[in-house]
């Protein structure tokens, strides 16, 4: 009976932690989200502003003005995804690979010391991406879903016919 109730307390002593852990990590991954969706919109505007900083620095990579333009537009864009959890998911794939690209950008073409910045941001994007995968799984079932077309009596079901 001592025997038992030991192996009782130990089973329960060691399933305490793991289950307030559980709790807590959607609470901390809906924050992390939030943060960086402040970080990213904010990030963001100087880029689509075309604020002197964004020109400059993208001049150096000689694409174009227009890239500035499309960075900022997917960062502000990343930054609402993150705060709609059916999209969130898919929205930190999306941030982390524009923040792999600008890591690749700052090491190689600009000697930036920001990619001591943006690789961090990377891993933790790819690690909320992998967390909310079951939403992004969701809500690429719900978008390829097909819905049954009625069929009219006399009708053939399927592709239009020619006109």
């Amino acid at each position: 009976m001592v025997i038992h109730e030991q192996m009782m307390n130990t089973a329960t002593v060691t399933e305490r932690p793991a289950t307030r852990a559980a709790r807590r990590t959607p609470g901390l991954l809906r924050a992390a989200q939030i943060v960086l969706a402040v970080f990213f919109a904010v990030a963001a505007v100087p880029k689509l502003a075309g604020a002197h900083t964004a020109v400059t620095m993208f001049g150096q990579l000689g694409a174009g003005q227009w890239l500035h333009y499309l960075v900022g537009a997917a960062e502000l864009a990343g930054a609402a995804g993150l705060l709609i959890p059916r999209l969130a998911g898919l929205a930190a794939a999306g941030l982390a690979a524009d923040m792999a690209g600008a890591s690749i950008v700052n090491a190689a073409v600009l000697h930036s010391a920001a990619v001591a910045i943006t690789i961090p941001l990377c891993a933790v994007l790819i690690l909320i991406a992998a967390r909310r995968r079951t939403q992004a799984r969701d809500l690429a079932a719900a978008i390829t879903r097909r819905w049954p077309v009625p069929v009219q009596p006399g009708s053939t079901p399927g592709p239009l016919p020619p006109c």
